[in-house]
């Protein structure tokens, strides 16, 4: 089990602004308001729980060792924390943690025209994909993920990447339900699926670092390797593929609302004498 201090700082701290801020806007909103709100709640602790088992559960120090169990674990951030935390929309909440003089600077910076362009940038559904797209595919190079392995900063490095680019792609799906966002989890499983299919069905090892730890293990490094690939191969695909899924569903859902008007209620019988 890890015990990283920062870790566990953030963690507890971001929990501890979410039940501060969900308890003001909570005394500020309607009833109807309050069970978004619960529901909102119910996604971010969702979120909080799989970003604990991630990183401070057992599964973290196992990743040294298991290279499917590393794979597990950035699925943990990218498939299910991730798109969690987004639903929670724990930055709105934060804010409301906050003194309100500290909520009225914050608004004023956030307004702030570079910071706004940066973030207007990152935030369309291209700039999205393809962020989310580079730190897959960056990190899971031989070199980049063996130095995540030798050194904690570059692991911690790696660790947010996969996260910050998770949180902003799923942003952006929740955002843009549309056609965008199809296309954006469509071609994300292909591009996933196939960097899966690459590790699965490599002939050799791609990171020979865990040669000596599954040894240790008596697990064969190559079976190793080859199962942490179809992790990422079909869990993974498997995760965008329901996300496109429940969009479609939405989408026909509000094209037939429209054609359907209340049924007229039926005329009164004449009265019979």
């Amino acid at each position: 089990m890890s015990f990283d201090p920062v870790v566990l700082a953030v963690l507890g701290a971001s929990l501890a602004l979410y039940a501060l801020g969900y308890r003001e806007l909570r005394q500020r909103s309607r009833h109807r308001t309050r069970t978004l709100r619960a529901r909102q709640a119910a996604a971010f602790l969702g979120g909080w729980i799989s970003l604990g088992v991630a990183l401070v559960s057992p599964l973290d120090g196992l990743g040294a060792a298991l290279f499917s169990a590393h794979m597990v674990q950035h699925e943990l951030l990218m498939i299910v924390a991730a798109p969690m935390l987004v639903l929670g929309r724990p930055l709105a909440v934060w804010v409301w943690a906050l003194p309100a003089r500290w909520r009225k600077r914050l608004g004023i910076a956030v307004r702030w025209r570079p910071l706004k362009a940066a973030w207007a940038g990152i935030t369309t559904p291209v700039g999205a994909w393809l962020m989310h797209a580079a730190a897959l595919w960056l990190w899971h190079l031989p070199a980049l993920f063996q130095g995540a392995l030798l050194h904690p900063w570059i692991h911690t490095l790696q660790h947010t990447s996969f996260l910050a680019s998770a949180l902003v792609f799923w942003w952006t799906i929740f955002r843009h339900p549309g056609g965008a966002a199809l296309l954006s989890l469509f071609t994300t499983m292909v591009h996933t699926g196939t960097l899966g299919a690459l590790i699965t069905l490599a002939p050799e090892l791609w990171y020979p670092l865990y040669l000596e730890p599954t040894a240790a293990l008596g697990i064969d490094a190559l079976q190793d390797q080859q199962m942490g690939g179809l992790v990422m191969w079909v869990p993974g695909g498997l995760a965008y593929f329901a996300s496109a899924l429940v969009i479609v569903a939405r989408w026909l859902d509000e094209r037939r609302a429209p054609t359907l008007s209340p049924s007229p209620s039926p005329s009164p019988s004449p009265e019979v004498p």
